[in-house]
């Protein structure tokens, strides 16, 4: 896919744009899971989630090679097109972003907000995206997908940054969306020579990449109804799910309560604000606690763009004793 001087040269690129995002070990979260826990907070980056890295590297090659470019169209749940619609911006290109009807407000605002013209259509992503490839064709613009090679490089140096950063990591758990995230750790462990073990989280309600790797083959899901609008993939690309089928120890699957309570925890012990997908690594840990009392974890926190009222509901919940069930 690409090797470790290439990695070193993205995260060159990805620099003229944002700093590195710190990653923290803390204290609270180790007293309660039993475990030294350090987080990788990609909810500090400047769009609040980790696709921005990606969407830099994207833009920056595709100009090199097609410097005729003038118009990008893609399709997202809202970090994949926040990303592409700065990286836009800053080189002078237009941009439509189609979502699924019911996104996220704040999201869609966020787009807006970058210069992006944002179309609302189809009940999921896959939908979205089916339009987003109808609308490249119709007004030849060029078509981003959600997975390719420089945008798994340009994310990949979030994994750079964690994995030289902490030594002797045993597990990192990390979310799985359309797949870019997990593949470029992977890819990058494999470039340290690591033998850190690498388990990706998905939810039960979207459940496609768990269900495809315990097959050996691609399967699609009916649905992906989960309020993690990151982790709603119910078609999984073969490429993304080779590099995970080989890559990662296990995926695991976590329910939308475990997310939630995961998201009260982060606020609760690092006052960090996660959306569904950024807790979703935590929930991950959790529920496999029992197998890493006293190791040194990481966890993905992919990103913090949750809608407010969204937000406030799930911290308003009660954090029962009794949980899980």
């Amino acid at each position: 896919m690409f090797d470790l001087t290439a990695l070193r040269l993205a995260a060159t690129t990805v620099y003229q744009s944002m700093s590195p995002t710190p990653q923290l070990a803390w204290p609270l979260l180790a007293e309660q899971l039993g475990c030294t826990v350090w987080v990788k907070h990609e909810n500090h980056n400047p769009t609040g989630a980790f696709k921005v890295r990606g969407g830099m590297l994207y833009v920056q090659g595709l100009l090199s090679r097609e410097p005729q470019t003038k118009g990008l169209v893609t399709a997202t749940r809202g970090n994949h097109g926040q990303s592409l619609a700065l990286a836009a911006r800053r080189h002078g290109l237009t941009i439509s972003i189609v979502v699924p009807e019911g996104n996220s407000l704040e999201k869609n605002a966020a787009m807006r907000a970058l210069g992006a013209t944002v179309i609302e259509h189809g009940k999921d992503f896959d939908e979205a995206r089916s339009h987003a490839a109808t609308l490249a064709v119709d007004h030849q613009l060029h078509l981003v997908p959600a997975f390719h090679p420089d945008l798994i490089r340009g994310v990949a140096t979030y994994a750079l940054e964690l994995l030289e950063a902490v030594a002797d990591l045993h597990t990192v758990y990390v979310p799985i969306g359309m797949g870019s995230g997990i593949c470029g750790l992977i890819q990058a462990r494999d470039l340290l020579g690591l033998n850190t073990e690498i388990v990706g989280v998905v939810s039960e309600h979207a459940d496609a990449f768990a269900q495809s790797v315990e097959q050996g083959r691609v399967v699609c899901t009916a649905s992906a109804h989960t309020f993690a609008d990151g982790l709603a993939c119910r078609q999984p690309l073969p490429e993304s799910l080779e590099i995970i089928a080989k890559g990662a120890a296990r995926v695991i699957r976590v329910s939308d309560r475990e997310i939630a309570y995961a998201m009260r925890l982060y606020h609760e012990t690092t006052h960090n604000t996660a959306e569904g997908a950024g807790a979703a690594a935590l929930a991950g840990l959790i529920k496999e606690q029992s197998q890493q009392q006293g190791r040194r974890v990481a966890v993905i926190l992919s990103g913090a763009n949750i809608d407010r009222r969204m937000y406030a509901a799930i911290l308003d919940e009660d954090m029962s004793p009794n949980w899980p069930k």
